[in-house]
């Protein structure tokens, strides 16, 4: 038998309320904090985000705060977390805010899907939290718990649309946010993709999953594309004693706006022989550049691309030749600029 709707409502509230971790964005009512959380946890766990979480709300404790800091610090902050698109929208919407809203976050759920970057859940989530909008919140741990209590064996948008129903038919109008928050703390901490907590769950005489010995089956696993593979040669440059060349990435591409050394991308693994014959290279650097050593190659995986990336240090430069943008920094300040996490893990080696 299937939870009804009191059950599954009471009695997953009472386990957020014995069980739920002591997070900071959980003592705040403050719509500005609760969606920088948000931004933050997306694609990122929890232990990881916290600390960026506080470096923000440290340095950005309002929103007119972060409005009127510069990009290139907003980034530089949040290096690390990868996918720099949500600081980039999280940066241009606090600054609709104080355009259309005189600084004050908007607080129906019509209003705040308008801003840059936000989404259905993050919309539903901060109007709920914030708010006590009656908006519902479905993600991956919502669609999780709900496969596996109601027995949903769809994927993809059949699956979100079905949870969504669940969610609204169940949902405690008068405790939206903490309804919310119950659903997706009970799929973090104790309905996991692996290895859940079956045997002291509270609903285990109820669970579909449970009872029919489907729990690894549930949800059902969409096929994954395989990750697209990238090679980058990055160029190491020393126009001046103690200094270096950077490049800021201004394509509609990963890691938008942060720097790196100056870069080829090839479509395959290229060597030095290669590159000595690419017109980038000629162009950039004139006929007489030659390349003195190479890295290794440095393997960096996103979710949807594998990165193979080496490092080459080029000798007898004409800088005359350096395409407009082109930043000649002292080895100091390249901790000043935002760069990727592979630009880290070199600069690190």
């Amino acid at each position: 038998m299937f939870p009804t709707k009191m059950d599954f409502s009471d009695q997953i509230l009472k386990w957020y309320k014995t069980h739920q971790r002591d997070l900071p964005w959980r003592h705040t009512r403050d719509a500005y904090k609760i969606w920088l959380s948000e931004v933050i946890l997306q694609q990122t766990r929890v232990d990881q985000g916290m600390a960026y979480y506080k470096k923000f709300v440290d340095r950005f404790p309002e929103i007119i705060d972060l409005a009127e800091a510069p990009e290139q610090e907003v980034l530089k902050l949040w290096q690390g977390l990868g996918y720099y698109s949500r600081a980039r929208n999280l940066h241009f919407a606090v600054k609709q805010i104080m355009t259309d809203h005189d600084g004050i976050f908007p607080e129906t759920y019509d209003e705040i899907i308008k801003l840059k970057g936000v989404g259905e859940y993050t919309a539903a989530a901060i109007a709920s939290i914030a708010f006590g909008k009656p908006e519902v919140v479905v993600d991956g741990n919502v669609k999780r718990v709900l496969a596996r209590m109601f027995g949903l064996e769809d994927v993809s948008k059949k699956l979100y649309n079905r949870s969504k129903e669940i969610m609204e038919k169940e949902l405690d109008h008068e405790r939206a946010g903490d309804f919310n928050q119950a659903v997706m703390e009970f799929g973090a901490l104790q309905c996991t993709p692996q290895s859940p907590s079956c045997t002291r769950c509270v609903f285990k005489s109820s669970c579909y999953a449970f009872s029919n010995d489907m729990v690894d089956k549930l949800p059902v696993r969409e096929t994954k594309k395989k990750p697209r593979k990238r090679f980058f040669s990055y160029f190491i440059l020393h126009p001046q004693e103690k200094s270096i060349v950077l490049s800021k990435r201004s394509d509609d591409d990963i890691w938008k706006n942060l720097y790196e050394f100056p870069l080829i991308e090839t479509i395959s693994e290229a060597n030095a022989d290669n590159l000595l014959q690419e017109p980038d290279f000629i162009n950039w650097f004139g006929n007489k550049a030659g390349i003195a050593e190479s890295s290794k190659t440095f393997k960096h995986q996103l979710s949807h691309q594998t990165i193979f990336a080496k490092y080459y240090e080029i000798t007898n430069i004409d800088a005359k030749l350096f395409p407009e943008g082109w930043k000649v920094v002292s080895l100091d300040e390249i901790a000043d600029y935002p760069i990727s996490r592979l630009m880290e893990r070199f600069l690190e080696d």
